[in-house]
């Protein structure tokens, strides 16, 4: 959902610094690299330490490569497979690091069994969410889908939500309960996105192989299309 309106938006605010990058010599394999792992960082090193606000500063000043890094290739003209690949691969790294460092926490300091399952299930639920679309891809399926929760939904829900909730350690009383709700929201959300794109490569499947059946002939077996995508 957000993917459709502020990717568009993003992407033209950061033209020209995809722009500079591109006279600097960096490649955009080389943004994915270090997006990813000052994202990594953030999370790991900060969230399980309950610094919430200064790990959200740091995530979202790395998590904007996704963008920097396909505007780059665009412009230079060398979009490839392999830089399609290792982005996607790479945002699932990145999201699991920042649910991996909310666990952390509330399996540490943060004490709470319930909420680090939560987390865990986030982090769990949001891979099987991307597999789904890019494995309906790989099949030739469209996946002509607008899940509730993607990535970016994700992403902000929860970032926005553990940034806010890192005011409480400035004074801010009470705000740390967002991030729990945050938590809560995303792992319901993605229950409902992957509900949503199973049903979607079902039904997709089906009419494609009634399509198949009807106008295969006699001798004719037929053949799965292979395809590629990437997901969210």
């Amino acid at each position: 959902m957000l993917n459709k309106y502020a990717r568009a938006f993003f992407t033209r605010v950061l033209t020209p610094f995809a722009a500079f990058l591109l006279r600097r010599g960096v490649s955009p394999d080389a943004v994915t690299l270090i997006g990813t792992a000052g994202v990594m960082a953030g999370a790991l090193v900060f969230f399980p330490r309950g610094e919430f606000f200064w790990g959200t500063i740091v995530i979202t000043v790395f998590v904007f490569s996704d963008l920097v890094d396909g505007n780059m290739a665009r412009q230079a003209g060398i979009s490839s497979r392999w830089g399609a690949f290792l982005d996607s691969t790479l945002d699932r790294v990145a999201d699991g690091a920042i649910f991996a460092g909310f666990a952390l926490w509330y399996a540490g300091n943060g004490d709470n069994n319930a909420l680090c399952a939560v987390a865990i299930f986030c982090l769990a639920s949001g891979q099987v969410v991307s597999y789904t679309k890019a494995r309906g891809e790989s099949i030739g399926l469209p996946v002509a889908v607008n899940g509730l929760v993607e990535r970016a939904e994700r992403l902000v829900i929860s970032l926005v939500a553990a940034g806010l909730a890192g005011l409480h350690a400035f004074g801010v009383p009470g705000i740390d309960i967002l991030l729990p709700i945050a938590l809560w929201i995303v792992a319901a959300g993605s229950v409902v996105t992957l509900g949503q794109r199973v049903v979607t490569v079902r039904r997709e499947s089906a009419e494609a192989d009634a399509a198949a059946a009807s106008g295969a002939g006699p001798g004719n077996t037929g053949s799965t299309p292979r395809g590629s995508g990437s997901a969210s």
